[in-house]
This record gives C-alpha cells, structure tokens and sequence, in this order.
C-alpha cells in the first residue's frame, strides 16, 4: 500500500497536467487555427497527434532532440510557437499551405547538424517543421540506387546499403546522426569525394513541397530547381521529402590509418604538413586523406599536433607502398593500418571501435551537445613553411583546430557550374575551423567564438580571394545575414558559398517563391 499510493498519485498528477496541458492549447489562437486549417485536410486526431505546442509535455524534449549546438539551446533561444512532426508527405504539403494561411514563418529541421541553429531558430514568430518521421529508405541494388527522404540519417543509410551490400557504399558525410535532407542539399562530403565528388553529385530524382503546397518530383519541379536543390540549400526553395541517389562501388576491403606527430618531438612535422598540401589533392584517387592541425600540451608545455588520417580503397600495403611513394615524410608503416570493410571504416572515423556492430549507424541520440562554433576555408595555393610556422605560433595561443580535406580527383573532373556547389578545379583543400566547449553563458561564448574569428582572420593571406570561399554546409553567420532579405545582402554570403551560382540560384528562387515564405538568416532571396 505504501508503493501504491505515491505511484497512483504520480499517475493522477500526470494525467491533471496533460489535461491541463491540453485545455491550455485547446485556448491557444494559434493552435487552434493551424489545428482548423490542417484538419481540412487531415482526419482532426491525426493532425492533433503531429502537433507539439509549447504547453505540450513533450515540447521540450522533442525541441531538443535535434538540437546539436548547445548554443541555441538556451532559456533565452528563442523557440517555435508549435513543432509539426509529420508523418506522411500530405502532412508537410498541409503544413506549408497552413503556415502561411495562419501567418507563421516555417523552419524545416531534418537532423539539426546546423552549425548556427538556422532550422530551429528565428527572432519571428515562427514553426518548426521536424522530418524525423519521415525516415524511410529504400535501396535498390539491382539499380545500384536508393530513394532515401528527408529525415533518415546518413548513419540509417549507410546501413541500409550495407544490409544489401558489402560492395556499395554512398560519397556523404561522416557523421552518422547527420540528417539527408540537409546534408544532401548543401552537397555533402564525405572520404569518397576524390573518387566519386559530393553527395549531392550522386542525386538523380527528387521529392519536394513548394511554396503553394504542391509535391513535385524532378520532372514536375523542373530542371532549375531539380540543380538548385542539388548543394545550393533546399530550405530556400521548399521542403525537400526524399531523394533518389545512385550508390557508389566500394571494394571488400578498404584500409585506414592514423600517423601522429607532436611539433615538440618530431623536426619533421612541418615537411609533413607542408607536403600534405600539395600530395593529398594529386595523388590517387582511391586515396582520402585529412590533416588535423590543433592546440596540445606536452610536457606542460603547448605544442601543435599535426594528425593525417586517410583511407584507401584497397589494402594495406598497395596504401602504404603509395604514401610511401608520395609521401616518404609521413613514415606511414603497415602497424599503422587497419584493414577493414567500408561500412566498418564508417565507424572507425566516428571513432567507434572497428569490430562493432553496424547497428551502432542506427543511433541517433547524441551523448551530448557542445557549445561549438565553425567557421571554413579554401586553399589553392600551398601555405609555405614559414606560413605554417607562424600557423603553429597563433595555434598555441588558443583553442582552435583546423580540419584540412583533400579535394582534387574527382573534383577536377566536374563543372563549377554542374550544381550550385563551385568549390572544384583549383583547390587543394578545404578548411573547417572548429572549437567545442562546455562552459555555459555569454563569457566563454564570447571567448571562443573570439578566438575562432581571430584564426580565421590570420589565415586571410593563406586562402582564396575575390571572393573569399566558404562552405554552405559550414554554416557560418560572420560571412553575412539577410535582415530584408534583399538580392544585395544574400549577395554578401551568397557569393562566398556559391560564386558565380548565386545568379543562377537568384532566378530559381524568383520563379518558385517570389513571396519569399522559405526563408532564413542566410537564404537565396528573390530577385524582386
């Protein structure tokens, strides 16, 4: 009797605030009017079963879910009116058509790997409209394809491939808990990229929800908003629902590794860096690799790590009788290789023990959330060794790192204006400047955010020009925010991401949403 009583009065308590939660949003305007609108075209229970609004007791959680930037998850972050989780693709063409009837701007969120909150933050009254339900996948591999929507994850995908597969795999992100509807849009990279270029490469059919509701695949959108939605941002177009992909070949056997090297131990740790720069970009093509450069202390004393980590498309020894053709300074040995699968080599750059089952790739709940800011770069010139000398001397001052991705290969090969994405012929690598904390509150915001700004400046005599380049998928807000969202402002940023494509995406958005509904701080305006 004494366990009974506190449990039915837990019960009752919780049954009193659902009531309560949901009498509160039965009075709510707002709810009940997007609530009216949808059922119009969703059975009522339906539509109140998809609908979150912040009296609701799963609110939080389901805001925070996907929310993987500690920085916008604040009590001072501002918050969407009610989160819309459909779960069929009728409910997103109703959640468009009743946004704007209701007169609430509308976030897209697919997996919330989005480095300034763009997806789930707005300084307007606003809804958030989350795909995690919407996560099927579809592979194919007799047509060596694979439709995928929205709100799976890339970790979801790669294991649905290689539940059918050992010998395909897919040229996306290393981050499992990614979301494809992001990631794809924005282009997408992962270790394949010099021998198969970008995701959004690979991208043959799509499913999406314009400004008026409508669901249009390839041959209904047409082909300019099909290349818009392929690396210039589906969230300025509509709602991207799921997308059709060719799978890539992988052999059986793939080969990683990892060299190390402290700048206090090793005299050769700048001829390796300085080589990395020019080899990672012409060597073959079935080679990846990326160069970490970062802060340490040794000895108590700050050092600069340089840390290569590659994979090659074959074995052990062709990968170490290659580098140690190409890259003789590196020392790479066979000790330092692991031979493995490709969809073990998934996990190993996730830092998950090779060995571990596959279904680890099916997680999508993250540890947990740093504070983070990134900030990236092009580089088509070698920095010099006295550059990366006094690269290393501001490293050792703060906390930044700087991740260096091979591009070349495959890269070359296409078209700065095959998709919207521009970075191809001509650069050696791409730089993303990353630092983590966990120190809440505006003090060590400020700091490390500072001190990214402050190694980005540096680096200004060391990258690309006119315009100086960055990554769409590396969303960074320094760059340039639209207030008005004028073909001036979108300018600013729009030409660091896209180069001469920002025109071409300019007219696109014209012709699909002159109304400017899918917008965000960063978004491709209309021309009008």
């Amino acid at each position: 009797m004494q366990i009974s009583m506190p449990l039915s009065l837990s019960l009752l308590l919780s049954l009193v605030f659902f009531s309560f939660s949901l009498s509160y949003a039965a009075s709510d305007p707002t709810y009940q009017s997007l609530l009216q609108c949808l059922s119009q075209s969703i059975p009522s229970q339906n539509a109140s079963a998809i609908l979150f609004s912040n009296t609701n007791p799963s609110y939080a959680s389901v805001l925070q879910a996907y929310i993987r930037n500690a920085r916008f998850n604040t009590s001072t972050t501002p918050k969407p009116a009610i989160i819309i989780t459909p779960t069929e693709e009728s409910h997103v063409s109703a959640a468009v058509n009743c946004s704007q009837k209701v007169g609430f701007h509308l976030k897209v969120r697919s997996g919330g790997h989005d480095y300034e909150g763009l997806s789930y933050v707005f300084d307007q009254p606003f809804f958030i409209m989350d795909m995690f339900n919407l996560r099927s996948i579809s592979v194919d591999i007799s047509d060596e394809s694979a439709w995928v929507q929205a709100g799976a994850t890339l970790g979801e995908l790669y294991y649905n491939i290689w539940e059918r597969s050992n010998v395909h795999g897919f040229p996306a992100g290393l981050c499992p808990t990614v979301g494809v509807g992001g990631h794809l849009s924005g282009a997408g990279y992962g270790t394949l990229i010099r021998k198969y270029g970008l995701a959004s490469d690979h991208i043959v059919d799509a499913r999406i929800v314009d400004a008026n509701g409508k669901i249009l695949d390839r041959e209904g959108m047409g082909e300019e908003l099909f290349w818009a939605i392929r690396g210039g941002g589906a969230a300025s177009f509509g709602v991207v629902l799921a997308y059709k992909v060719k799978l890539v070949r992988v052999p059986e056997t793939v080969t990683v590794f990892r060299v190390d090297s402290l700048l206090s131990d090793n005299a050769n740790t700048t001829d390796i860096a300085y080589k990395w720069q020019s080899v990672a970009a012409t060597t073959d093509n079935n080679l990846f690799m990326r160069m970490i450069l970062q802060p340490a202390t040794r000895n108590r004393r700050r050092t600069v790590r340089v840390s290569i980590r590659g994979q090659y498309l074959g074995d052990a020894n062709s990968a170490v009788a290659l580098l140690n053709r190409d890259l003789p300074e590196l020392g790479l040995s066979r000790e330092n290789c692991t031979e493995t699968r490709w969809i073990d080599s998934v996990l190993w750059w996730t830092n998950i023990a090779v060995g571990t089952s596959p279904t680890a790739l099916l997680d999508r709940n993250v540890n947990d959330a740093d504070f983070l800011k990134r900030k990236s770069d092009y580089v088509q010139t070698p920095i010099t060794r006295t550059g990366l000398e006094s690269l290393w001397q501001k490293l050792v001052e703060g906390n930044v790192g700087l991740a260096c991705n091979s591009y070349g290969g495959r890269m070359d090969e296409i078209s700065a204006t095959e998709t919207p994405f521009p970075h191809r012929a001509g650069n050696l690598y791409k730089i993303q400047y990353s630092v983590n904390w966990d120190e809440p509150g505006n003090v060590a915001d400020m700091n490390y955010t500072s001190q990214a700004r402050e190694l980005h400046e540096f680096m200004t005599p060391f990258v690309s020009k006119n315009p100086r380049r960055a990554y769409f998928n590396y969303r960074d807000i320094d760059i340039g925010t639209a207030e008005n969202w004028s073909y001036e402002e979108g300018k600013v940023y729009g030409e660091s991401y896209f180069t001469g494509n920002y025109e071409r995406l300019v007219d696109v958005k014209t012709a699909v949403d002159p109304e400017n509904f899918f917008r965000n701080e960063q978004s491709i305006p209309p021309r009008t």
